[in-house]
């Protein structure tokens, strides 16, 4: 669909593909690293993250960017979250402000982004560096007041990776996001 796109409007979108095999696939290419990258080629005001499993049937981007407009917000997003039971549990949150957003969909400040040195270098699967990098965003994160036109579909990135990996690598990311967690809440 982004190839077709792209053809169609050459002048508004661009694609790009990552040359390395993905780690998890015993590759280079770590999610962190490759979105960081991306981010660098980006040349919008606003860099928006989406989850392959993420349908959208409507305009959810103007919503989220809409937000942006508000003092003092750097991310806007579908989804979000808040820490419970000290951190080791995030809830649903519902609309306004959140302390975390999910990779579901979510727009960001370009250079709000690049001033926190991009998405979490470390993180080599992509569970839960949605968490890690929404921890070292400055400002107000949000989900709009508005349900956004998206549906979530069947989760290749989660279902169609080897189990143990993911695991291994979701739980290196998550010790990461409770020791940043702890930082912002007692520092």
């Amino acid at each position: 669909m982004l190839h077709e796109l792209a053809a169609r409007y050459p002048d508004r979108i661009k694609e790009w593909h990552v040359a390395e095999k993905p780690h998890w696939r015993e590759g280079s290419a770590g999610w962190g690293a490759a979105r960081t990258k991306l981010l660098h080629l980006d040349t919008a005001d606003i860099h928006v993250v989406l989850e392959t499993s993420t349908v959208f049937e409507g305009d959810a981007i103007t919503p989220l960017v809409q937000e942006l407009d508000a003092d003092g917000v750097e991310a806007a997003g579908w989804r979000g979250v808040n820490p419970a039971n000290e951190g080791h549990k995030w809830e649903d949150a519902g609309p306004g402000q959140v302390k975390a957003l999910l990779g579901h969909l979510f727009a960001v400040r370009r250079v709000t982004a690049l001033g926190v040195g991009g998405f979490p270098e470390r993180a080599r699967f992509y569970r839960n560096a949605d968490l890690e990098f929404s921890l070292s965003l400055p400002g107000t994160l949000v989900v709009p007041e508005k349900d956004l036109p998206v549906r979530e579909e069947r989760h290749r990135g989660y279902h169609d990776v080897d189990p143990d990996y993911r695991d291994k690598e979701s739980r290196r990311t998550y010790d990461r996001v409770l020791k940043r967690l702890r930082e912002t809440t007692n520092g």
